[in-house]
């Protein structure tokens, strides 16, 4: 059985070798779909019975370790120095410095390796993240995919 959750938040970025707009400092309000695969809870005399997991509990760990975090953040690559340092002049600026650009492809793998772990066998059923998608726009996102030995 495969559940998935939906969460969004709004967080600025640019990719500084685009050839097109978003080398430029800009925003979006990105979409997160968490989707998870696992047993169904069978137990009359659990909260979670007849569920794979609480969709509350699926947000719950996706908001505290990766929406919150990167909502109303800029996220920058490391490398950006121009943009590193400016950010580091503004006092008090909600900067996520990443290894990697951020394109939604990144941050789609990521949000996967951030938590595959946290929700590996909640329950005591085996429970695995499949797929992490990241909505750039509502036309544009990225699938990181377990199948693809991703986390």
């Amino acid at each position: 059985m495969q559940i998935t959750r939906r969460l969004e938040f709004d967080a600025g970025h640019r990719i500084p070798n685009h050839r097109s707009q978003c080398r430029h400092l800009h925003g979006h309000r990105y979409v997160i779909e968490i989707t998870l695969s696992g047993g169904i809870v069978n137990d009359d005399r659990s909260a979670q019975d007849g569920m794979v997991m609480d969709f509350a509990d699926v947000k719950s760990i996706a908001k505290q370790h990766v929406a919150d975090l990167w909502d109303h953040a800029f996220l920058v690559a490391r490398n950006d120095h121009a943009v590193v340092d400016f950010l580091a002049t503004l006092p008090g600026h909600k900067t996520v410095i990443l290894d990697r650009a951020p394109t939604a492809e990144n941050l789609a793998q990521l949000a996967f390796d951030i938590l595959e772990p946290l929700y590996r066998d909640s329950y005591g059923i085996h429970l695995y993240l499949e797929r992490v998608r990241i909505y750039e726009t509502p036309n544009c996102w990225a699938d990181a995919l377990r199948s693809e030995g991703i986390g």
